[in-house]
């Protein structure tokens, strides 16, 4: 599972993206930059891992991590194949999640692609070229199934029914992800990967003097996006870059409080894309290895067994699941025990966020 970092040339994504991983993606100030995509595995800020690491002391450490992939700046024509228009759509297509950066700062220092500071109107810019791109794709299919519906065939008739409505949803400007489809529909439209059905988060990338409060350019984004229940991060990019540059743990929490952050606003984002993956976390702990394991939201005990290795969760017998909270009340296993804190669950239980969990299992 990954997230796309996209957005116009020049407003901070390769920033962002060396900010999130501590690659070195070239940054600089003209479009194109990133050509190719890069793409960061980055650890999931989790203070439970802390935690259990305190209370355990185990011979490792393992955090959840998340995929973040840095895509090409996008231009306006890029679903007509302007600027690396085709290989951006390519890329994002290939992503789970949309991390969307908007620059809302003001640098003469910094070209703009259209010539001014603008927020609102470069993520139009980018919603129009997605659907567009969408269009296309909603249309070469329509033209498919239409020949399938016309001889009779009720699947291809109720097929032409949702494409019918993704068409009409897009020409009328707004996203595939505003549209709620049933469990069926579903299995018409996940297959068609289209670009503007992804979930989105939106990034307002300001100066330092913004990063607490935002700006004039924050509220404006804030005003614009209100309907699409999409969570906004305002991150000082640039600054918090130069922060990650310090080897220090106890430097770079002394430059975070001068700006006024408790902590790093990209810690906020990673969490943030982790849920916007729809993704989750269990544990396993023990004096060899404390580790978060990831896992989407909803999954069943087998489930989570088998991200662990495949035989988990084909020979699947029980799971043994303590709840985070009584972990860190109690202390041990065995006073969980006999607190009658463990639970013993079969291969219905969905997993919570937070579970400590064994299986049994037998191969």
């Amino acid at each position: 599972m990954k997230a796309g970092i996209v957005g116009l040339p020049n407003v901070g994504k390769s920033t962002l993206f060396n900010c999130l991983s501590n690659a070195k993606a070239q940054s600089a100030n003209f479009p194109f930059c990133t050509i190719e995509p890069n793409i960061g595995v980055v650890n999931v800020p989790d203070a439970r891992v802390a935690k259990l690491e305190g209370m355990v002391n185990p011979e490792r450490v393992v955090p959840a991590t998340v995929e973040i992939v840095d895509i090409a700046g996008l231009v306006k024509g890029a679903s007509k194949g302007e600027g690396l228009g085709n290989q951006f759509l390519g890329n994002i297509r290939e992503t789970d999640a949309i991390i969307h950066v908007l620059r809302c700062f003001d640098n003469d220092n910094i070209v703009h692609v259209d010539a001014s500071v603008d927020p609102v109107r470069d993520k139009e810019t980018i919603d129009i070229e997605l659907q567009l791109k969408d269009l296309e794709t909603a249309e070469k299919r329509i033209e498919r199934v239409k020949r399938n519906a016309k001889t009779g065939n009720k699947e291809a008739q109720a097929e032409l029914d949702v494409l019918l409505k993704i068409h009409e949803t897009l020409l009328a400007g707004k996203s595939v992800r505003t549209l709620d489809f049933s469990e069926k529909e579903e299995e018409y439209v996940k297959p068609m990967q289209f670009i503007t059905a992804k979930p989105v988060m939106y990034v307002c990338n300001v100066d330092e003097s913004a990063a607490v409060n935002g700006n004039a350019y924050v509220h404006a984004v804030k005003e614009a996006v209100k309907e699409e229940e999409a969570e906004i991060v305002v991150l000082a990019v640039g600054t918090e870059a130069d922060i990650t540059e310090l080897d220090d743990y106890e430097e770079r929490q002394i430059f975070l409080e001068d700006i006024g952050l408790t902590e790093a606003g990209s810690a906020k984002l990673i969490r943030s894309a982790y849920k916007l993956l729809n993704l989750q976390t269990y544990f396993t702990v023990g004096v060899k290895e404390v580790r978060a394991w990831t896992i989407n939201i909803g999954d069943t005990a087998p489930q989570a067994a088998g991200v662990i290795h495949t035989d988990f969760e084909k020979g699947f017998i029980r799971a043994e699941v303590i709840k985070y909270e009584d972990y860190i009340s109690y202390g041990t296993e065995a006073k969980i025990k006999e607190a009658g804190k463990l639970g013993v669950e079969g291969k219905d239980y969905v997993v919570a966020d937070g579970d400590i969990m064994n299986f049994r299992f037998n191969v």
